[in-house]
């Protein structure tokens, strides 16, 4: 009877880490899908001032974009497991341009400084070409 217990505990452990990977692998595919869908994504919390802040910018530029507030989503903290696993880039926003990561508020605010956010944003049908 010891025998069963411990075979059916560890069957347990094994079904906990599959639904684990599963749920993984799960949110790497919502994350993937979303940004294949959408030209310009963001992954944000409702609360963070960086993401805020990206927000701001893309909206003065009169960018069209997706923001996904992970911190509203059920699987919220799986996705941003997902991304920081996807990217290397653990903290949020994470921003993707064109299906191209383009990292967090100061990377895409430093794009946006360096005369480059806007091509990359017209490239993609976001903003109209001037």
């Amino acid at each position: 009877m010891g025998l069963v217990a411990s075979s059916s505990s560890g069957s347990m452990a094994e079904a906990k880490k599959e639904s684990a990977e599963s749920t993984k692998g799960t949110a790497m595919a919502k994350a993937k899908d979303l940004v294949a869908s959408n030209p310009v994504m963001v992954f944000s919390k409702s609360y963070c001032p960086y993401c805020v802040s990206v927000k701001k910018l893309l909206a003065s530029l009169g960018a069209k974009f997706t923001a996904l507030e992970l911190n509203a989503e059920k699987d919220g903290a799986e996705i941003q497991a997902a991304l920081a696993e996807w990217t290397g880039q653990r903290t949020v926003p994470s921003v993707f341009i064109g299906g191209k990561h383009i990292g967090g508020c100061d990377d895409t605010t430093a794009t946006h400084r360096k005369g480059q956010l806007v091509p990359l944003l017209q490239e993609v049908g976001s903003v109209a070409k001037m």
